[in-house]
């Protein structure tokens, strides 16, 4: 069976000024991706497709996140607002090149899925020259109404333009539509302006494939799929869809939410198997869990990889950069940045660990930091393998403390302590060579060796 080629148009030009925001509406996040991301990552996508963005005149933002999105994909500039169908025809130069099925989408409507695409585009390949997608709404006031016939759409009627018995209808056009891509041209190219806004408007599309003898079809998806976002009220709303999904995904995949509703994801939230993860945990972009891991009450975890049976807070925050090896346990109180704990580190209570590698079965005491800051830079501590840093300590970087390093509580260590060495004194004045050695001599009542 030969694949069908087609090109997917997002339209994004909107300001959005219904926001209240300087942020373009289409870069608004839900589960902490912008909204216009979801739209790309659900487009199709592979051998045969193309995509084009159009925006606004001044939204450099929007391309530069197009571009890191899907860098496949082509932008276009609508320089003037006048209408959908205008906006469409401003990727010109891609619907020219010619393809099976042409794709219009929306930049704002973040919960559309490629499983919609895709059933949208099959009517196409069975001889339809336009599929538009529909929902049955609630309450449909405001909508423009789809009236269809025998199967067939035969118009879509506009709120202001409908009688009494089309106001009753209950499926409303979400805008998004398929066009046979070898027609669209023909189609576009007829749509005019003779209306009281004198704008193009892509829903005439489907009087002009009916004037030409051609079938125009709906297909149906329900209402959250297709919620556009222009309040943040609405925004807040596409959030908790998000959410509701994402949690019903990780609960199939394996993952044990215990309140599932006080729990929130990231569209990106890779997990392994059997992780925990109690309630009241907020999980930002950019982050996998792997398998056997438990995250506790109230921890925010963010850009950080998790390896097997770690254990997290509650309380934690593991900042950008953070990565925790195999049984790594980081406590209440805790905070990490651009730092990596090897496998079985212990971090417990109330500490900072930031800019720093933590050697394997290292133990860090409650309380300690490490100082990365000196007011212009930012320097990083290295602490070695089996290292024992007592409470309330302060290592200020740049500094090494060596594998089996035993550093006292109360200590600031400006100076690198020597592997196997014992630091008790402020500034480390005096580090005895064996020292550590000598402590755990103390500890267990054995020598090394």
């Amino acid at each position: 069976m030969t694949v069908r080629s087609s090109l997917t148009i997002v339209l994004a030009a909107g300001e959005g000024t219904r926001m209240r925001s300087s942020l373009p509406k289409v870069l608004h996040p839900v589960a902490g991706e912008p909204l216009i991301r979801h739209v790309l990552a659900a487009s199709p996508q592979g051998a045969g497709t193309l995509l084009a963005v159009v925006i606004g005149p001044d939204h450099q933002a929007v391309a530069d996140e197009v571009r890191r999105a899907r860098p496949d994909a082509l932008t276009f500039v609508q320089a003037e607002r006048l209408g959908t169908a205008h906006a469409v025809l401003a990727a010109r130069e891609a619907i020219a090149r010619g393809v099976d099925d042409l794709l219009v989408a929306f930049g704002d409507t973040p919960l559309i899925s490629a499983e919609t695409f895709a059933r949208l585009r099959a009517p196409l390949a069975n001889g339809a020259a336009l599929a538009v997608l529909g929902f049955r709404a609630a309450d449909p006031t405001g909508y423009g109404r789809l009236v269809v016939k025998d199967g067939a759409l035969v118009t879509i009627r506009e709120q202001a333009d409908a009688s009494a018995e089309e106001r009753r209808i209950t499926l409303c056009n979400a805008g998004v539509m398929a066009i046979d891509g070898r027609r669209a041209l023909a189609i576009l190219d007829k749509i005019g302006n003779a209306n009281s806004k004198g704008e193009y408007y892509l829903t005439d599309a489907v009087g002009i494939v009916r004037e030409q003898g051609w079938e125009a079809v709906v297909i149906e998806t329900g209402e959250d799929e297709v919620r556009g976002i222009n309040t943040k009220a609405q925004l807040a709303e596409a959030e908790g869809v998000m959410q509701a999904r994402l949690r019903k995904a990780a609960m199939e995949a394996g993952v044990t939410l215990i309140a599932p509703e006080t729990v929130y994801l990231a569209a990106d939230t890779v997990f392994g198997k059997d992780v925990t993860i109690e309630p009241f945990v907020v999980i930002g972009p950019g982050v996998s869990i792997a398998d056997g891991t438990v995250i506790h009450s109230f921890s925010h975890i963010v850009q950080t990889s998790l390896g097997r049976n770690v254990s997290i807070g509650p309380y934690a925050r593991l900042r950008p950069g953070t990565s925790l090896g195999d049984g790594a346990r980081i406590g209440n109180f805790v905070e990490t940045k651009a730092a990596t704990l090897e496998a079985g580190v212990k971090v417990n209570h109330l500490s900072y660990i930031g800019d720093a590698t933590v050697g394997a079965n290292s133990n860090i005491g409650a309380g300690t930091i490490t100082c990365n800051y000196d007011g212009f830079k930012k320097h990083k501590t290295v602490i070695g393998k089996g290292a024992f840093v007592g409470t309330n300590s302060s290592l200020v970087a740049p500094v090494r403390i060596g594998n089996g390093a035993y550093i006292g509580s109360g200590s600031v260590i400006t100076k690198d302590v020597p592997d196997d060495a014992m630091a008790l004194e402020r500034n480390a004045q005096t580090i005895r060579e064996g020292g550590a050695a000598r402590y755990r001599e103390m500890k267990t009542g054995k020598k090394d060796g």
